[in-house]
């Protein structure tokens, strides 16, 4: 779609008999939306063509008047589209700007806002565009997951070490830290699938705040809308003082987006940390770092950078958003403007860094040298010698201590623990037998972790074909 032309003052009018004359310049100019609500043109044209038909069946409408009006609404959106549409600061928003536009060319369209306000208008938009939102978002999150998996599986030997105080901790396969991040992902996938599901009723019909004395047909518009359950019954919403007021819809996706963006902040850390120097696990594409204007041999992970930057915003427009709703009193009161470029701006980022992340992990590739270096370090496996030990009958806090020692012994002479004697072993604690050298071997060692949710070899090859499996199913479908 083209951008569509910028809005520009023009003369201000008067929509109301109630003034005299319209808001000064300055005051249209501050107080206009359609800079930024003008996204919602779709969501409101369709809107608009249900809600016609709905007034064709309950009289209020002819059937020549709904279709020049349907017709009409068409036309502008195609005008839209293309980038012919000029948008007019002066009627304010986007819905005033369309219901203008087309009631200079179908006199009927006076009409179309009969029983319906700005504020239940403005309502179904914004659940009808995050609803599209969502879906989207949930598709690309999927490509996310399948990216991480897809990487995994193209190095399903290699190990590394896991950390935790970003200090070395125990050997995991690669695979199976990646597949830590499908998890989150997958965590992240259902929360915005409820988030829908809540999202997914129609406030239009409850006007102003008081709903209408006219017969109308609300289930007809939520039908026509995709506003329904499972089984095809329309959804909507049971208080209308509640319906325009309500934005806990808009707050639970950026609540959502919020827990995804630091997901994606995670996961950015790991990677600048892995193609840094210093480890040297991974590398990314050229064409997803940049260089330095000084520094010649500088190769920086800009999109990682950046997507952990961009986690910052999206929790600010979080914040901004429960701040904004804190102080409402009921209902619409025109605070609520400003929830739309919090909404608009953490959907667009969120899928913008989720898109450039799955990308750059296709880009990326393993260094299995560094990665097996960092991995045989011996220290790694001083948890498997605690247990060991209590595999012999001592108490793991024993097991610990004597453990620990054989630490501070190896520190002591200068020697990697798995270079210590036998008789080493032994004068720390008797129980340790010739079959303790064998605890070093990093190969049997990754075969003993096969508990489910380990990192072993056959739990991570199980779990990276469970995920291919239900990562295929696609979007909308249930992956437990």
């Amino acid at each position: 779609m083209k951008h569509p032309r910028t809005p520009k003052p023009s003369a201000v009018v008067s929509r109301s008999g109630r003034f005299a004359e319209g808001p000064s310049q300055e005051v249209a100019r501050f107080s206009q939306s359609v800079s930024f609500d003008w996204r919602l043109w779709s969501q409101d044209i369709a809107g608009s063509i249900a809600h016609a038909t709905m007034l064709e069946k309950i009289g209020v409408l002819t059937r020549r008047e709904r279709r020049d009006i349907v017709a009409g609404l068409e036309d502008i959106g195609r005008e839209i589209q293309a980038g012919r549409f000029t948008w007019r600061e002066d009627l304010e928003d986007v819905h005033m700007n369309i219901e203008a536009a087309l009631t200079t060319r179908v006199p009927s369209a006076a009409k179309l806002h009969t029983a319906r306000s700005r504020n239940d208008q403005v309502a179904l938009d914004m659940r009808l565009w995050l609803r599209d939102e969502i879906a989207a978002l949930a598709a690309e999150l999927r490509a996310l997951q399948r990216a991480l998996v897809n990487l995994g599986g193209r190095h399903p030997e290699v190990v590394i070490p896991g950390y935790t105080h970003l200090q070395r901790a125990q050997p995991v396969f690669f695979a199976h830290h990646c597949l830590a991040y499908v998890e989150m992902f997958e965590r992240d996938a259902g929360r915005l699938a409820d988030a829908a599901v809540r999202l997914n009723e129609c406030p239009l019909g409850s006007g102003a705040i008081a709903g209408s004395t006219l017969p109308l047909d609300r289930g007809l518009v939520a039908s026509l809308l995709g506003f329904t359950d499972a089984k095809g019954r329309p959804r909507l919403t049971r208080n209308s003082m509640d319906a325009v007021s309500d934005r806990d819809f808009i707050v639970e996706f950026g609540a959502a987006a919020a827990l995804l963006a630091i997901h994606l902040s995670r996961l950015s850390e790991d990677l600048i940390l892995w193609a840094s120097s210093e480890f040297g696990f991974i590398r990314i594409s050229d064409a997803y770092t940049t260089g330095s204007s000084l520094m010649p041999q500088k190769k920086n992970p800009d999109i990682a950078e950046l997507t952990r930057g961009k986690s910052g915003r999206v929790v600010g427009n979080l914040v901004s958003l429960l701040v904004l709703l804190k102080g409402l009193p009921m209902t619409y009161n025109r605070d609520l403007q400003e929830d739309k470029e919090r909404l608009f701006d953490t959907a667009d980022t969120v899928r913008s860094c989720v898109r450039l992340t799955a990308a750059m992990l296709d880009h990326t590739t393993v260094q299995p040298g560094p990665c097996a270096a960092a991995a045989k370090d011996p220290l790694l496996l001083a948890t498997d010698l605690a247990d060991y030990l209590v595999r012999k009958g001592m108490p793991f806090r024993q097991a610990h201590h004597a453990v620990g020692a054989l630490v501070a012994l190896a520190e002591k002479t200068g020697r990697p623990i798995d270079r210590l004697t036998l008789a080493e072993h032994q004068a720390i604690e008797p129980r340790f037998e010739a079959d303790v050298l064998g605890l070093y071997d990093l190969t049997r060692a990754m075969d003993r972790k096969n508990l489910p949710g380990a990192p072993g070899g056959r739990q991570v090859a199980r779990q990276l074909a469970d995920w291919k499996r239900r990562l295929a199913a696609g979007p909308g479908t249930s992956t437990r």
